[in-house]
């Protein structure tokens, strides 16, 4: 990750909750909008909107995927 320009915010889902990318993450100084996973004692704060939208987004490439099944045949 050191060859990428950092963000300056990263987007991510609970399998990214991990210590060390938190981390990197705060010593690049982007900011973390990752979730906690239910075995945190202490849970993080994240920003809800920005995480439905990169949900929305998810979601949307989903159907995309779909669609293109049915197109190709």
């Amino acid at each position: 990750m050191q060859a990428v320009v950092p963000p300056k915010r990263l987007i991510a889902d609970r399998a990214y909750d991990g210590q060390s990318l938190r981390d990197w993450l705060q010593s690049h100084r982007v900011i973390a909008t990752i979730p906690s996973t239910a075995t945190r004692t202490v849970p993080y704060k994240h920003s809800r909107i920005a995480y439905r939208r990169r949900n929305q987004i998810e979601c949307l490439f989903g159907h995309l995927k779909n669609w293109r099944r049915v197109v190709t045949r």
